[in-house]
């Protein structure tokens, strides 16, 4: 049995997919060929494919063969449509729009699975769960959590993956590569999602919202863990002291206290820390960098925790309450120390006589009695003193002349 075919220019792809209405298509028709087609196969992999032409594209895929290359930035592809989709980065050319809601895109492809967004429809339908997805790329990923399949693996440590790009975001952590840099400060971040979540930190946009207290976060992970806080569920659990978590996150940093392990080091001095984010906002005592900054008075901050807690003073907000005495307090820490007012606690020792203080700064003065040090000189005379309290004392005593004397 024959049938005819209609011819539709190469160019135009999109009409064979049903991009275009029928009135602008090319509709010259050719001879009638043969349906029996016959298939290529791959000898690698088994794939068929409807032409040899297909194949040996198809082919470059094991060989890795990039023959199409981009003049401007050198990068290269298997095939000619993917160069010409890649140059429109260059050019910000994005011929293929949106009807519904007027958004752009470099290629066709892309604009076809975006507009299931707006249908809704997941055509791609798993078999062993029955989730269903966009595209057929995503079912196939999918599919390897039910398979335990990690085909992508890390050449340094062995670590493998599910997906080619979370490998190449993995090897970030070998180079040391951050290509997303934030526009606001000098950070920098190995993902583009690292970056999206950073300049909240700038813009104080928090979307994720608690629906019990109201408090909102930057990320979906940071509101489930808050949520725990509610429900009093602590997943993680430290297997040489109990201690429990609500984050798995806060359980890696927890076990790093036992072991001593401190991974992060500074590559300027000799410090290392427990997390990247202390390196992080360590590395600014080097810089003088102080990225977070207050919209009111103008004062700058090494950390956001340190500019929110200062904001209260604006604002004179005191959020944590003493629940014995009702005395409020503008940072967690600071209740936390004034706790021990109530309970006698003074957790922290001097080891070369028998007094204890409630709080580490106390101790580091008074081991300042046990050593002479006194770095605190006074600039109108030769005193020195042990501690800064010590010297305003002495400058208002001694050179204020508004001081009853």
């Amino acid at each position: 049995m024959q049938r005819s075919l209609l011819c539709y220019p190469d160019k135009d792809k999109e009409i064979r997919r049903g991009m275009i209405p029928p009135k602008q298509r090319h509709t010259k028709v050719h001879p009638s060929v043969r349906t029996k087609e016959k298939k290529s196969s791959c000898d690698l992999c088994g794939k068929t494919f409807p032409s040899s032409s297909r194949l040996k594209t198809h082919q470059r895929v094991h060989s890795g063969e990039r023959p199409h290359g981009c003049d401007q930035c050198g990068g290269s592809f298997a095939t000619a449509s993917a160069l010409k989709t890649h140059r429109r980065r260059h050019t910000g050319e994005k011929p293929y729009g949106c009807d519904q809601c007027g958004k752009t895109f470099r290629a066709l492809s892309t604009a076809t699975i975006h507009r299931l967004v707006h249908t809704g429809q997941k055509p791609h339908g798993c078999d062993q769960c029955g989730k269903s997805f966009m595209t057929s790329n995503r079912l196939k990923t999918h599919r390897r959590i039910h398979t335990g399949e990690k085909p992508f693996m890390c050449d340094q440590c062995g670590k493998d993956f599910t997906r080619a790009s979370y490998l190449k975001i993995h090897q970030r952590v070998h180079t040391g590569e951050r290509p997303y840099g934030c526009g606001r400060c000098a950070a920098a971040f190995s993902t583009s999602h690292g970056l999206k979540i950073h300049e909240r930190s700038h813009t104080g946009e928090k979307p994720y919202a608690c629906e019990q207290c109201g408090a909102c976060f930057t990320t979906p992970t940071a509101l489930k863990g808050h949520k725990r806080r509610h429900s009093g569920e602590k997943l993680y659990s430290c297997s040489q002291c109990g201690k429990a978590f609500t984050a798995l996150g806060h359980l890696i940093n927890h076990r790093r206290l036992h072991n001593g392990e401190k991974p992060y080091a500074c590559d300027r001095c000799a410090k290392s820390f427990v997390t990247s984010t202390q390196l992080q906002t360590h590395r600014r005592s080097h810089t003088g960098e102080r990225p977070y900054a207050c919209d009111q008075c103008g004062k700058g901050f090494s950390r956001s925790g340190d500019l929110k807690s200062h904001r209260r003073i604006h604002s004179g907000d005191r959020p944590y309450g003493c629940d014995q005495c009702g005395a409020a307090f503008s940072r967690s820490d600071v209740l936390r120390t004034h706790k021990r007012v109530h309970t006698g606690e003074k957790p922290y020792a001097c080891d070369h006589c028998a007094a204890s203080f409630t709080r580490a700064d106390h101790l580091k003065v008074h081991r300042r009695d046990h050593t002479g040090e006194k770095p605190y000189g006074c600039d109108r005379c030769a005193k020195a003193f042990a501690s800064s309290k010590q010297l305003r004392v002495h400058q208002k005593r001694s050179h204020d002349p508004k001081t009853d004397r």
